[in-house]
């Protein structure tokens, strides 16, 4: 059951404040409310139908046994991310967006196998017996696939949607979902392009 989302709830996480008034995107004019001290404030009941919206979307899309790519890398978002992807029991990128996560699904997946033979070989001892240099090298290369590719570990074929933090900063993961027609659901700002987000 999710938590009920009421427009104090979002006034309290300080949801309403946007970016500059400088700093906006034109096509957000729908879902500004107005201005004040040179920051523009998002309108709280835009917000509710939008979340209600994502909301509905993202259990129907799980309700029908599919999957969600939970994507958020910026350093406040690392942790949610991972915590909530790992509680739904859905993949998640919140290190780095490797280019190709998605359009290049097979290279990606070959990346997985390698992570996975890897961590074999520490498991029955195998990298123990190797020279110290190359044990070096395994290690290096084992503790990187596991930083961007843990997540994703048992993803097995493209996600039916992806949701995203931050649109601005994840603009290659939505621009890779968009060319592969994959829904995307993310959170916008007034700098955001809503048009590239379902």
């Amino acid at each position: 059951m999710a938590a009920k989302i009421t427009i104090q709830t979002l006034l309290d996480a300080g949801c309403h404040y946007g970016h500059q008034t400088r700093r906006w995107n034109p096509k957000m004019k729908p879902y500004i409310f107005g201005e004040r001290n040179g920051i523009y404030i998002l309108d709280l009941k835009q917000t509710m139908l939008g979340a209600d919206a994502a909301y509905t979307f993202l259990k129907n899309v799980a309700s029908k046994g599919g999957r969600v790519l939970f994507v958020g890398t910026k350093k406040q978002a690392q942790e949610p991310i991972a915590t909530e992807a790992a509680r739904a029991n859905m993949p998640y990128i919140n290190q780095r967006w490797l280019g190709g996560m998605l359009t290049n699904f097979v290279t990606m997946r070959s990346r997985i196998k390698r992570l996975e033979e890897l961590e074999a070989m520490v498991e029955d001892g195998r990298m123990a017996a190797l020279p110290k240099k190359e044990q070096a090298l395994k290690n290096k290369e084992l503790l990187k696939l596991q930083l961007n590719l843990g997540g994703v570990r048992d993803m097995t074929s493209l996600p039916q949607a992806l949701f995203v933090v931050d649109s601005k900063r994840e603009e290659n993961a939505i621009r890779e979902a968009n060319r592969l027609h994959i829904p995307v659901v993310s959170l916008l700002d007034t700098n955001s392009d809503p048009d590239v987000v379902d």
